[in-house]
């Protein structure tokens, strides 16, 4: 790569040099995420995976893709550009874990107004961290300089995920009955969801994100905020090694409760949700209160402190409850149950 440089390029805004570099610090990253299947590294014009499918009846990939959304602005004004990557990650392995897919692989892509070789490796370290807690390998990815339709600070992530499951075990939501208990994944927070109206709300390019904030427990509202999205594999797995019959599963994401719980109910199923029992977290209630937000908008929003809600059989709720403590989620909650529909979802006082 030596001789690999152009000089009206760099005129027009494109250090293809800093691409370079860029790739050099990013490499001790990538080769934590190495896991066996993986067939080439990084540099190549694909990344090459070999899944090893043995033990399985009929085989199905399952992708999702998905980015961090308007989050990435507070990562900019904060200068603290490591954990963005895990969300871009989480929010697609988490999506692909609903449907009982085992996250296999990772690619990515970053637009940046102007390559600063440093900030991106920072990027695909969080990238890199975020496969690790997902026990998936990042064999690929793209940088691409923008500038003139980016500003030089500016950049923005995406992700692609490939996961693989067994076509008698795909999770889709068609098992669920009435009667099956909800079981509530906590949160880390916000996630990667609603940061539009975040922003709104605390006038984040004016906010004091560094100060400590008596309303979050001490913490300042930047680090509350870029708190990096949960990845839920694990736990999910946890689960289905343990011998239970997930019936059905939902990230909550984008739409809150409204959107995503009733996507895993078949027709004429609803859900009986208690909102009292979910584990309080002072960012919700400040979002709301500063806000002057209605319960009924922030649950259509927000996760409100549960990242994932799972459909299991009552009689293996408890079990559920203990797989999960053991998998590292001593905070599962049961929320509710699977009721006659009557409208999506309802909520009731505990």
């Amino acid at each position: 790569m030596e001789n690999s440089h152009s000089a009206a390029y760099a005129a027009a805004g494109v250090d293809i040099t800093a691409g370079y570099e860029g790739v050099r610090l990013m490499k001790p990253f990538v080769e934590r995420t190495k896991i066996p299947g993986v067939v080439s590294g990084i540099g190549g014009f694909g990344g090459l995976f070999a899944p090893d499918l043995s033990g399985m009846a009929e085989p199905v990939f399952v992708s999702g893709t998905d980015g961090v959304g308007t989050k990435l602005r507070l990562a900019q004004l904060l200068g603290k550009h490591d954990t963005i990557g895990i969300d871009c990650v989480a929010m697609c392995v988490n999506d692909i874990i609903c449907c009982g897919a085992k996250p296999l692989f990772f690619l990515d892509y970053i637009a940046i107004g102007k390559n600063e070789a440093e900030k991106v490796a920072s990027i695909v370290s969080g990238v890199a961290e975020g496969c690790v807690q997902s026990g998936c390998a990042l064999i690929g990815g793209e940088t691409a300089e923008h500038p003139g339709v980016m500003s030089p600070g500016d950049y923005d992530i995406a992700g692609f995920a490939v996961g693989v499951v067994d076509k008698p075990k795909i999770i889709d939501g068609s098992r669920v009955r009435e009667g099956d208990a909800l079981i509530g994944l906590t949160s880390s927070g916000v996630h990667s969801n609603g940061f539009s109206l975040v922003r709104k709300v605390f006038d984040i390019e004016h906010a004091d994100l560094a100060s400590p904030v008596e309303a979050l427990n001490g913490k300042s509202l930047g680090e509350t905020l870029l708190a990096p999205t949960k990845i839920y594999v694990k736990a999910v797995q946890a689960l289905l090694d343990g011998g239970i019959d997930l019936h059905g599963a939902s990230h909550i994401t984008g739409g809150g409760f409204f959107e995503n719980v009733p996507r895993m109910l078949p027709k004429g199923l609803g859900a009986r949700i208690i909102p009292n029992v979910i584990p309080k977290q002072p960012i919700f209630d400040l979002i709301q209160k500063r806000g002057n937000i209605s319960d009924h908008d922030m649950y259509n929003t927000f996760n409100m402190g549960l990242g994932m809600v799972l459909a299991v059989p009552v009689e293996q709720a408890e079990k559920a409850l203990s797989l999960l403590a053991a998998a590292g989620e001593p905070d599962a909650v049961c929320v509710g149950c699977v009721s006659k529909d009557s409208g999506g979802m309802e909520f009731e006082k505990a």
